[in-house]
């Protein structure tokens, strides 16, 4: 066999060798549909996080997407009434999904590890539990994003 046949023989091995894992556990790549549910998952107290989840939910919710914003962790701190000085635009921006049909539950075990009382959530807001917040997180073609 010439060198130049050798080398391709041993490419050709290679290659198919590589590629072997592919064929065995084949890729899917999943493209949301023009209205598949939208569930982010909101963690954090920083306000720029916030704003950016708020205002990517917001527009993909004006698109026809279903939204529900998860808050759990430090981002209870921002459902609070009790800190509305220091998060009055992101407070502004919950309000408004309110009112366009968005969903937004926040975490009562993250409520009680950061001192947020029920009676200090925004109006609107729902108090999580498994078999809410799980229906929106398991909803049929639901989409994630966190911040």
């Amino acid at each position: 066999m010439s060198r130049t046949k050798s080398i391709l023989v041993a490419l050709a091995l290679v290659t198919g060798l590589l590629m072997a894992p592919l064929a065995i556990s084949p890729v899917s790549v999943a493209f949301a549909g023009d209205s598949d549910p939208l569930f982010i998952n909101l963690t954090s107290d920083d306000g720029h996080r916030i704003n950016m989840a708020l205002t990517f939910g917001g527009k993909q919710h004006e698109r026809g997407h279903k939204l529900t914003v998860f808050m759990n962790d430090k981002a209870v701190l921002a459902a609070s009434k009790a800190n509305s000085e220091k998060f009055s635009g992101q407070q502004a921006a919950i309000a408004g999904l309110l009112e366009a049909g968005a969903t937004v539950i926040v975490c009562p075990m993250c409520m009680k590890h950061y001192g947020v009382n029920k009676e200090d959530l925004l109006e609107g807001l729902k108090l999580g539990a498994p078999d809410i917040t799980g229906a929106a997180l398991f909803e049929d073609n639901s989409r994630t994003l966190t911040w």
